[in-house]
């Protein structure tokens, strides 16, 4: 008798170490739940901070001084506004620099969304995850004054020029499909289009308006903006990047309504991105 009941407490509490462990795990279940859509959010890749990707280097008028941490300029003015929202405190925002390519890749990503002038398109929805669209910019010709380009009033004069833009952007997407400008002179980034710009290995290339108004009055300050294109109808505009299936994204897009709503990026797009110059249209 003593041995069938030492046997039968050793089935009793081999059963009872699941059932307890169980319920352990639901409550920390429900313990981590309640965490969701706050700054310690378990799901962030670092509950505590917003870890936020972008260039390296940053340009203006995106962000100034190279320093995405200053919060001068459009895209990290949206990110401090942002945070501020979801709860963070401005020093808990943490910026991860990469490349455009890397950005758009699938797989997985080493912060929470990012912020690079990436639109918003159906190719690259099918790989990762994007914001709603939070500004779109016109299309614009950036050339040297004696670039064959200045003048031209039609995609058919366009074409004759030589074109270049930076690799996996829809600049370039533009430029072939869009204007359907063959051979396009392809770099590595926006630096290394500017260059060939002004080395004269290319005539033209095609930029945001935002981007080329910075551009012809800082990087090449001896080009102008000749012309604006059409908007593309692959490209709905920027978006904030996330990797595919992240669940902060509908988190994230409240917050970024909000501050929408609020006028927060209207007095940003005043502030760094509008020119005054009036420049013509070309629109076929």
């Amino acid at each position: 008798m003593t041995r069938v009941l030492a046997v039968a407490a050793a089935i009793v509490a081999i059963v009872a170490c699941p059932l307890f462990a169980t319920g352990a795990a639901e409550v920390d279940e429900q313990d981590t739940s309640a965490l969701e859509r706050t700054p310690d959010d378990p799901r962030l890749v670092t509950p505590g901070k917003l870890t936020v990707g972008t260039g390296d280097p940053v340009y203006p008028p995106w962000m100034l001084h190279n320093d995405p941490a200053r919060g001068e300029g459009f895209e990290n003015g949206i990110v401090y506004a942002l945070a501020q929202e979801l709860g963070f405190a401005r020093e808990d925002v943490v910026w991860v620099g990469q490349t455009f390519d890397q950005a758009i890749a699938p797989g997985p990503k080493p912060y929470d969304f990012a912020i690079q002038q990436i639109s918003v398109t159906a190719d690259r929805q099918q790989i990762v995850d994007f914001s709603m669209v939070y500004f779109q910019p016109d299309k614009s010709v950036v050339a040297l004054p004696e670039s064959p380009v200045v003048g031209a009033t039609s995609f058919a004069e366009l074409r004759d020029a030589r074109w270049g833009a930076t690799i996996g952007t829809t600049d370039l997407d533009y430029l072939e499909n869009i204007l359907g400008i063959r051979n396009v002179a392809v770099y590595d980034d926006q630096a290394g289009t500017f260059q060939a710009l002004q080395g004269g290995l290319i005539d033209a290339t095609v930029v945001a308006l935002p981007t080329a108004l910075f551009a012809t009055a800082v990087q090449v300050p001896e080009a102008r903006i000749t012309a604006l294109l059409p908007a593309d109808p692959n490209d709905t505009g920027h978006g904030l990047l996330f990797e595919k299936d992240n669940p902060l994204v509908p988190w994230v897009n409240e917050a970024l309504q909000a501050i929408i709503d609020r006028g927060v990026i209207d007095e940003l797009i005043s502030t760094y991105l509008v020119g005054d110059e009036e420049i013509p249209e070309i629109t076929e």
